[in-house]
């Protein structure tokens, strides 16, 4: 059966399923979401662990271990890794490419649950995250003042962050950087000790007075009535006023050895925006919501809500991502109009205007259809889908053009417009199918990549796809219908002079060079062979990196001081970054983080968290030019570089999924001394390998802890329980949350008992505090426990649990991942590694393998695929194999490009390769 031809001859109901494949594209392409980028969830989770005073050999045994064993339980693990540090746990367990990330994180939260008894009880908190980049902000607003008290600034931004709660589509907002109001209980020692009180005896008398327990229900008439107790605390006076011992009449109160007040917790996270004291407000949207809706009506309502805020304050724009995905679209709008402008004024200029017109119609109607078809995929419009739309635009022109030609051509000779459109379209029709088809085939192997970069980069090959066939439908059914309605036999027989230019360079010029080569095949082929063995010379110049840059006029800079920094000290390192900042005149904002990182506003830039020596500061720049960006980053870490007592390191945003860093080498062992000092010498590989920055080596540095040593016979002679004498030294140094507070309006506070402001817990305190034994009495710490110092890691970090060291570092602008990792690997294959010691590569490489790694059997059922096609449709294998050497050749000017403006072998020009090399062909 004829195809075209049915659809000539049954052009009304042909024009109707048009109609409804745009309207369906019309409709998709208003209503489909709209991200930044795509809306993957990979199979993994984080169980994050806050361990307060607890040492990384602490949380390591009693918090890693245990729970690193029960998730080795699962089926389908991929990898478990997990790092200890003052107070903290971080696990991540990743399951293998395929796996449910519900399922999993069900079983996870299970394995977590079953064992939460046999954690320590001192843990404050655990918290299961499930990795997606939904919850990277599309919006951050910072909520500014100098003035106010932080309790004002928080009031006004859980008022704003209730109005924007309800707007249609936000999927959360959360208020940060502020500090907690609490109950302070600053207990005085000297008179604990002066009335021989143990400190733990403080603490169970404050729980059990705030006891609020439920007095069930009485049955009084036929009538049921709850029993409501009045134990908790109803004002500070209470607090205050508990008796805490009673001696021959005379009563102690609490006040009596304590000063109890409402306060602010100590900073944990200081937050300023261009140098100013702020409140951040971020929101995140849903899935399957439109970003530019769900972005104006937030700031829509940000904009009533200023005019509400007191004098003293202010709201500011810190991010919107909104505006780079307008961007996108509106550069492939730019792409779309220009590739139409070209595409007609050479058509209109070699062939005729009616022939123009035809093409410049179909081009975008294709592009519709394939958007329709992509929404019902469940797509949506972000980075990915964009990029393939606009690679679309460079194949679908070639089916609308070869049949508009051929058509055109049989006009000439005297055909009818029904016929020639028939003849001409029917012609061909096998021919554009076929190219169509190996084109398709062509980006397969990038829709079955396995792991989440291939999850990440769906969506691209999708979009190429879809529009491809829906330019192959047109192309059989709506431009020979055009043609045969709008040509005109007065219009194709005028040969134009742009024509006539081209037909005598192809019948003089190209005519003698394709002659010579035809009669000198051998000075052809040879002349191939050493071009491209030249090129395949040259490739290590160009070097890889899987993805290319982000090209953002936005970039991060973190500040690491030594581990045990105060957040005071880490604040005044981050002063002296702003201060450098705000003498750049190309930065417009710049946004501080100090004991914590940014809201997450980068899908892959994923931040420390509640961390005293830790700041982070998120610059944006007025534009972006690639060589004054990067410029311009470069004499910032030239200016970083000398600073003494901390590591300030200047990162730009990257494309592709998250990787722990461009370069990532781990050493495995079990002896962490033996890992610091083979870390120590890796590092050094690092530093002087050239391309390297910001080389991080979390063992280069130890730090020195107080241990108490407890003498667990002699506590067990007296009576005191090891749990007394942990808490004891908690309350004494850090503080412990103890008990809630609820004031008048309902809001809880945390009641804190701890040493009195700005005085610290010497050594010498600790012969003045007192335990309770079971039997009631008062034992001096002293004599069941002993004060010494011990060299302890900074943190210590597990892979697939064993124990294991990860370096790190970024590459510089001018160098390639790959070169660099691949030097520094050469180097450690040298190295002396001692027995049951051995190195792991990670970073871009190892996602490089795993990626590329899973398109072999791809790659291979591709290209029998697109022969198979060839051999269908020349009924020849030699044919296919002529058209397949032609490929490799690609591969020169691929290298000469890349090498001429300076950028590397990525993804990106892997698709384009893959893309033009063989369609071609």
């Amino acid at each position: 059966m004829n195809f075209s031809k049915a659809a000539l001859e049954n052009h009304q109901f042909s024009i109707i399923i048009i109609l409804i494949l745009l309207l369906l594209g019309i409709v998709s392409f208003i209503t489909m979401p709209r991200y930044e980028d795509p809306q993957v969830s990979p199979a993994a989770t984080s169980i994050i662990v806050v361990y307060p005073g607890a040492t990384p050999n602490d949380v390591e045994e009693l918090v890693i271990n245990p729970i690193e064993e029960i998730l080795n339980e699962l089926e389908d693990i991929k990898t478990i890794k997990s790092y200890a540090r003052d107070g903290f746990a971080n696990i991540s367990i990743e399951f293998l490419a395929g796996s449910d990330p519900d399922d999993k994180y069900s079983d996870v939260t299970q394995k977590v649950n079953s064992i939460r008894n046999k954690l320590p009880s001192e843990i404050l908190d655990i918290d299961l995250i499930k990795w997606t980049i939904a919850d990277v902000k599309i919006l951050q607003l910072a909520l500014i003042s100098e003035t106010d008290e932080y309790s004002r600034m928080e009031k006004e931004a859980e008022q704003l962050e209730d109005v924007l709660k309800k707007v249609s589509g936000v999927r959360s907002i959360k208020v940060s950087a502020y500090p907690e109001q609490e109950v302070r209980i600053e207990i005085n020692l000297e008179k604990l000790y002066q009335y021989k009180i143990a400190l733990s005896q403080v603490i169970n008398i404050i729980q059990s007075n705030n006891a609020n327990i439920p007095g069930g229900d009485i049955d009084l008439g036929g009538k049921n009535f709850n029993i409501q107790t009045s134990g908790s605390f109803k004002d500070l006076k209470e607090i205050e006023n508990v008796v805490v011992n009673s001696v021959n009449g005379q009563i102690l109160f609490l006040k009596d050895i304590a000063n109890v007040c409402r306060t602010y917790e100590d900073p944990k996270y200081i937050a300023k925006f261009n140098n100013k004291r702020a409140i951040f407000i971020s929101a995140d949207q849903k899935i399957g919501t439109n970003i530019f809706d769900v972005s104006n009506s937030l700031k829509e309502k940000v904009e009533e809500y200023k005019s509400k805020l007191p004098k003293s304050m202010s709201l500011e724009t810190v991010f919107d991502q909104s505006q780079s995905v307008d961007k996108r679209l509106t550069g492939f709008f730019l792409n779309l109009l220009q590739g139409l402008i070209l595409v007609g004024t050479i058509l209109f200029l070699v062939v005729d205007i009616q022939t123009a017109i035809i093409v410049m119609l179909v081009i975008p109607i294709s592009i519709l259809i394939g958007i329709g078809l992509l929404d019902l995929s469940r797509f949506g419009l972000e980075q990915m889908s964009i990029a393939g739309l606009v690679i679309a635009l460079g194949l679908l022109v070639d089916n609308a053009i070869v049949v508009t030609e051929n058509i055109s051509r049989y006009i000439q000779q005297g055909l009818s417009n029904f016929e020639a459109a028939v003849k001409g379209t029917s012609q061909i029709t096998w021919a554009i199918i076929s190219s169509t088809l190996t084109t398709i085939l062509a980006f397969v192997p990038m829709m079955l990549m396995q792991d989440i970069t291939g999850d990440f980069i769906r969506s691209m090959p999708v979009t190429v796809s879809y529009t491809l066939l829906a330019s192959l439908l047109i192309a059989l059914t709506l431009t020979p219908l055009l043609s045969e309605k709008f040509m005109s036999k007065n219009s194709v027989s005028k040969e134009r002079k742009a024509r006539k230019f081209l037909n005598k360079f192809v019948s003089n010029t190209y005519k003698s060079k394709l002659q010579f080569a035809l009669d000198h095949p051998k000075t052809i082929i040879i002349s191939a062979v050493i071009f491209f063995l030249i090129s395949l010379s040259l490739f290590p110049l160009v070097g890889i990196s899987f993805f290319p840059k982000a090209e953002k006029p936005l970039f991060m800079i973190n500040i690491n001081l030594p581990e045990g920094s105060s957040i005071s000290k880490t604040e005044k390192v981050a002063n002296y970054v702003e201060e450098i900042l705000m003498k750049k005149e190309e930065v417009i904002n710049f946004t501080t983080n100090i004991g914590n990182g940014n809201p997450r506003i980068y899908y892959n830039v994923v931040s420390k968290t509640n961390a005293d020596n830790y700041a982070q500061i998120f610059v944006e720049l007025k534009e972006y030019n690639y060589d004054e960006f990067n410029n311009f980053l470069s004499e910032l870490r030239n200016e970083f570089d000398d600073f003494a007592g901390a590591k300030i390191e200047v990162k730009d945003f990257e494309q592709g999924p998250p990787v722990e860093a461009p370069i990532a080498i781990k050493i495995l062992g079990d002896d962490i001394s033996s890992l610091r000092k083979i870390s120590l010498d890796v590092e050094n590989i690092f530093i002087n390998t050239e391309g390297t920055v910001n080389v991080n080596n979390p063992l280069s540095t130890t730090k020195t802890d107080l241990y108490v040593n407890i003498n667990k016979e002699k506590a067990a002679i007296y009576g005191v329980p090891i749990f007394e004498i942990d808490r004891t030294i908690r309350a004494s140094i850090n503080g412990l949350t103890i008990s809630t507070y609820r004031d008048k309006t309902g809001k809880e506070y945390n009641i804190i008992l701890r040493s009195p402001e700005g005085e610290k817990t010497d050594v010498e305190k600790f012969d003045r505090i007192y335990v309770s034994s079971i039997s009631g009495g008062q034992i001096p710490l002293k004599q069941l426990a002993k004060i010494e110092f011990k060299t302890s890691p900074l943190t210590i970090n597990h892979f697939d649990l064993a124990r294991t060291v990860s370096l790190t570092s970024d590459v510089l602008s001018d160098y390639s991942v790959n070169t660099v990792t691949n030097e520094i690997v050469e180097k450690l294959k040298t190295y002396p590694f001692p027995k049951g010691y051995s190195f792991y590569i990670g970073g871009e490489l190892e996602s490089q393998q795993q990626s590329f790694g899973g398109m072999a059997k791809a790659m291979i059922i591709a290209i029998v695929g697109i022969f198979g096609i060839l051999v269908l449709q020349f009924r020849s294998y030699k044919q296919p194999l002529i058209v397949f050497s032609a490929i490799p050749l690609a591969i020169i000017g691929s290298i000469i490009a890349l090498l001429l403006t300076g950028n590397s072998f990525s993804f990106t020009a892997f698709v384009e390769f893959d893309e033009f090399g063989w369609n071609r062909c």
